[in-house]
């Protein structure tokens, strides 16, 4: 799949539950996500989230995908936390997953998007803490809809 095809795959509605793993940035537990994404120029995606962890809201994010080629993509992120990056994440498309590298104060933090069908996709975020030390920040399972 191409990049355009699979940002096209994600536009929509999407509702979700999310796994958050315990780190030194606060308690694991579930959260309940809200996404809408839409195409923009027939090519860039934009994605609007919201999360709540214990009917409270935890977590928003602003996030801007742009194709680069056939299968590769910048992704500018934003969120309530406040971590700005100081350049676009960059990333590509490899059959049914999308994994992107975004690098901020915090850190580095892989995004593996996954296509399981027209209606549901899954998220698995790990950050590096020390070089190669992978851990993980979240997983999250949507389906297409509202919530």
């Amino acid at each position: 799949m191409n990049i355009h095809a699979f940002l096209s795959a994600l536009a929509g509605d999407w509702h979700g539950e999310e796994e958050i793993a315990a780190s030194r940035w606060g308690q694991g537990g579930r959260a309940c996500a809200v996404l809408q994404a839409r195409q923009l120029f027939n090519t860039h995606l934009v994605q609007d989230y919201r999360a709540e962890r214990d009917g409270k809201d935890w977590l928003q994010a602003h996030a801007v995908f742009l194709p680069l080629g056939e299968i590769e993509v910048q992704l500018f992120w934003f969120d309530s936390f406040g971590f700005v990056p100081a350049e676009p994440a960059t990333g590509r498309v490899e059959g049914d997953t999308l994994t992107i590298l975004r690098t901020s104060a915090r850190g580095r933090t892989r995004h593996h998007y996954r296509l399981l069908s027209a209606t549901e996709y899954a998220l698995r975020l790990e950050t590096e803490i020390e070089a190669g030390a992978w851990e993980p920040v979240m997983t999250g399972h949507y389906r297409r809809g509202g919530a």
